[in-house]
């Protein structure tokens, strides 16, 4: 089945306010799933929102709006649709009671304007709205699913959740298992790898594979189709173990595992302890290891250290060192970690200085160059990362590259 998502609100197109709207529904959709292939913004005329249902009608099964369903004369989503199925719009009386009912127990007096959302397209389901006044519409028409939402959130995913997916899922899926799994990478970008596993991105029959680039990572959701529970995770897992044959040096974790999570899970298991010292990230890394619960029983202490005379006092730093290499060097990053291991007694300790900018740089070192070290009982190890973007962009891939060579070296102990 083929869907497709119009946002209604001229707020919209002015960027007065931010469609999350299409991408909460597109990822419920994708679990059920269910192929979204456009999203469409418009504003708050009639005739563009009819042309818009028009191209929507030719290519899609499920059309689903949010917005455009309140009170005021701007809110033109239902004449629209009855308009452009030729349909009368017909009095609800159990919606006008609904509405009236809401009105008085938040002891408001209803303003005659309300009535008009009692109104439905003729052969229309209400959808109910409990945390608002707008019902839903849910119209079944010529081989064609509508599904017209508020487009305040909370009202949009409260009837996802109790209405739409379970509709969705008895008329479409009542004889399928739909399953997904989450595949998370790490140390690689997106176009590397897909290069990598192209001709299985090719095979998108069952199970699919979706690639999702996020922020110092990339994700490959598989999601299966299947007549029982066990059939959709033997089709994943035989998906799966293909794609770790070709990357699964970089694969981290699952679903919702985060790097911190999967570290905190290996320091837990090896009963290793760790601390860290930050320049450039300015206590980024001991933010997201400290954030899982039980992080006292392995993470020791944190030092943020940007001046160089933090550096020297707190964690030994040698004032050669930085005289003749610069805070921002190899020479500098394995002090700083073999520092702050010796002064914290752990097992293991990382650090990083570099360049976030946007200022600070040169030829020599520009922005966005970054050291980092790990010390352990066996050594310490230096890495040279150049990075793009903004300030808070570097300081991010910074400590999502630390914690996944931290991660990798915690996979050899």
């Amino acid at each position: 089945m083929k869907a497709e998502i119009i946002t209604i609100g001229t707020e919209l197109l002015l960027g007065q306010i931010v469609d999350t709207n299409s991408q909460w529904i597109g990822q419920k959709l994708a679990e059920i799933g269910i192929d979204l292939y456009y999203k469409v913004a418009v504003g708050d005329n009639k005739e563009r929102i009819l042309d818009t249902l028009d191209h929507s009608f030719k290519r899609a099964d499920i059309i689903i709006t949010t917005g455009g369903l309140g009170p005021t004369q701007d809110d033109l989503t239902r004449e629209a649709i009855a308009d452009a199925l030729d349909l009368n719009l017909v009095k609800n009386e159990d919606l006008l009671i609904e509405i009236k009912n809401y009105f008085d127990k938040m002891g408001y007096q209803m303003a005659n304007n309300n009535l008009k959302q009692a109104y439905l397209p003729q052969g229309a389901l209400p959808i109910n709205n409990s945390e608002g006044t707008a019902p839903g519409i849910l119209l079944d028409k010529d081989g064609k699913i509508i599904i017209s939402m508020p487009g305040v959130p909370i009202e949009m995913k409260t009837m996802m959740q109790e209405t739409i997916i379970p509709y969705l899922k008895d008329k479409y899926l009542s004889n399928q298992i739909i399953k997904s799994r989450v595949i998370k990478t790490c140390g690689i970008g997106e176009s590397s790898l897909e290069e990598i596993i192209d001709d299985i991105l090719e095979d998108q029959s069952n199970p699919t594979i979706a690639p999702l680039a996020s922020q110092g990572e990339v994700k490959l959701r598989l999601t299966a189709k299947a007549n029982s529970e066990k059939e959709a995770l033997e089709l994943i897992n035989s998906k799966e173990n293909e794609l770790k044959e070709r990357i699964g040096e970089y694969i981290y974790g699952y679903n919702d595992d985060t790097l911190e999570k999967v570290i905190a899970r290996l320091l837990s298991e090896k009963g290793l302890t760790i601390a860290t010292a930050e320049s450039c990230t300015g206590g980024l890394i001991g933010d997201r290891l400290t954030s899982i619960p039980g992080s006292s029983n392995y993470f020791e202490r944190g030092v943020i250290s940007y001046s160089n005379q933090a550096k020297i006092e707190l964690l030994n730093v040698k004032e050669d060192t930085l005289q003749e290499h610069g805070a921002v060097s190899s020479q500098t990053a394995k002090e700083m970690a073999q520092g702050i291991r010796e002064l914290a007694n752990t097992d293991i300790a990382i650090a990083t200085t570099g360049i976030a900018g946007p200022g600070g740089g040169s030829l020599e070192k520009p922005v966005g160059l970054v050291y980092m070290a790990i010390a352990d009982k066996e050594g310490i190890e230096s890495y040279e990362y150049k990075f793009n973007g903004s300030r808070n962009r570097v300081k991010y891939l910074t400590s999502q590259m630390i914690l996944n060579l931290l991660r990798k070296k915690l996979l050899c102990k």
